[in-house]
């Protein structure tokens, strides 16, 4: 029997996310330095991320290019709206057809939409930055917004009982704002109005009492009830929004995409103040490889996770290289991860009968998919990648000889994926042995109050593979590759055992 008696064991969870902003000697070994379509989980770990699937089983119809991205995608009652080229149209989740719902709309950009109430009749409003504003109400019958002065609107939300237009290519700076309860009235003698802030505005969000204005380099808020008490005041004159399809309502929080950024506007205890932060300065050089180069951008926010996932758009990269970065708040931390693969040309969560609904439309194949769906992009593999730091076990001058790697994981089906062992911060004359599998067929089943194992019965919800690994180095890091379908799995944390040689 082997002697084990001077065998060193090391422990750590897999918590921290990815982390690029430090050295790996200062890095914590249960943070990553990839964690690619693995994302920090609330319960604990990376866990591979679900993929996503059709929504509608038929293509969103095109007016004059089958690779037209779609415009928008909404749910609205129990149907979906999609905009592509001209027209939006409307299915039934699961359907094989679309209904055409509007037509005519030409040069529409991406849209943006609005639900609300305003006479107890259940309404969407969209805007497209060229045509007037269009009112669906429950019977899906359209209704253009007549007046000419939002027309063109780029920007629509409901606050105070007021509809709040912005965004027209002629009046950059300016905010339109309807009578109470009447999203098409304008007359100032009831209620409606307008105002102007020195900046280009780049998007409107409702936020607990006030309306928030972001623009390029500034940020303002409206605060009051009423036209007669309306009042606009500066959150900063020094920080803008790079896009207005990044600005969410996150995890109690407004989250947007600043210049170098992403960046929080929290309300503090003090009534009217507001502080504004940075917070993903441990993967800002994802940030600033994108911000410059993107062409577009989306954002989506998953709330059964508190996640929030933002998209960068090249025009020159196709879906499978589209990155974007996955935003995890956990405690009193931010954790992120790298996702890559999803490129959506417009998103929409909703909440139904208790389950978080995430759709994207897509940019070229013209079908809307649901997020968090299936064990594929859609039938492409999901490419899951991590690494953690060059551990060196608080001494980077002794060689380590490695004896054992045991894996804490946690699978929802059978998985197979690759466990790496590598060594001295992957030198090229370092060893480098062959992949470890990393596989799991007796995975637990729970139905009511029984286990059943597959194929065995009662096997462990979160198992421990104790694998014998190879080789020496002064510093060795792990990495797990997924390049299948499995369903997603978590990994929850490593124990590396060791033996101590002679110091460099």
């Amino acid at each position: 029997m082997a002697d084990e008696s001077q065998v060193t064991p090391s422990a750590f969870n897999c918590e921290g996310g990815l982390v690029l902003n430090k050295s790996t000697f200062m890095m914590q070994p249960g943070e990553a330095l990839e964690l690619r379509n693995f994302e920090p989980a609330v319960e604990g770990g990376y866990r591979r991320i679900n993929g996503f699937s059709k929504y509608v089983s038929a293509v969103v119809p095109f007016t004059s290019s089958s690779s037209e991205k779609v415009l928008m995608v909404a749910t609205f009652g129990d149907v979906v709206l999609a905009a592509r080229g001209t027209s939006i149209y409307s299915a039934t989740p699961g359907g094989s057809s679309w209904t055409s719902r509007d037509s005519g709309r030409t040069s529409a950009g991406k849209y943006n939409f609005e639900r609300f109430n305003f006479d107890g009749t259940d309404k969407i409003i969209v805007v497209d930055g060229a045509n007037a504003p269009t009112v669906f109400n429950s019977s899906l019958a359209a209704t253009d917004v007549s007046d000419s002065s939002v027309s063109g609107s780029k920007f629509v939300v409901s606050f105070k009982n007021h509809m709040f237009y912005a965004g027209k290519s002629t009046t950059k700076q300016e905010v339109v704002f309807s009578e109470p309860f009447d999203e098409d009235g304008f007359n100032s003698g009831q209620g409606a109005g307008s105002f102007k802030v020195d900046d280009e505005i780049t998007g409107l969000k409702v936020f607990r009492d006030d309306l928030f204005i972001f623009c390029e380099t500034r940020i303002f808020k409206l605060s009051g009830s009423s036209s007669s008490n309306f009042a606009v005041s500066d959150v900063t004159r020094d920080i803008g929004c790079i896009n207005g399809d990044t600005i969410q309502e996150f995890a109690g929080d407004l989250i947007f995409l600043g210049p170098d950024g992403l960046r929080t506007i929290a309300g503090t205890a003090r009534i009217g103040d507001v502080e504004l932060g940075t917070i993903s300065s441990n993967v800002q050089s994802i940030f600033n490889d994108n911000i410059a180069s993107a062409s577009e951008f989306d954002s989506v926010v998953i709330t059964d996770k508190t996640q929030y996932r933002i998209f960068f758009t090249k025009s020159s990269v196709g879906e499978n290289q589209t990155k974007g970065v996955i935003c995890v708040l956990k405690g009193q931390k931010f954790e992120f991860s790298e996702i890559q693969g999803i490129r959506p040309a417009c998103t929409d969560s909703f909440v139904s009968e208790g389950n978080v609904i995430v759709l994207h439309g897509a940019y070229s194949t013209g079908y809307v998919y649901r997020q968090e769906s299936g064990n594929t992009f859609d039938g492409s593999t999901i490419l899951g990648r991590y690494r953690s730091p060059d551990l060196t076990f608080n001494d980077p001058g002794i060689r380590k000889h490695m004896q054992r790697v045991i894996v804490n994981y946690e699978p929802e089906a059978a998985i197979d994926a690759d466990l790496f062992v590598r060594y001295d911060y992957e030198d090229k004359d370092s060893p480098r042995p062959s992949a470890y599998p990393l596989d799991s067929e007796d995975v637990v089943a729970i139905y009511g109050t029984s286990v059943y194992g597959v194929p065995t019965y009662g096997g462990a919800t979160q198992p421990l593979v104790r694998q014998a690994v190879e080789g020496s180095g002064f510093a060795v890091a792990l990495r797990v590759n997924d390049g299948g379908e499995t369903a997603p799995y978590s990994l929850k944390g490593f124990q590396l055992e060791y033996q101590l040689g002679a110091r460099r």
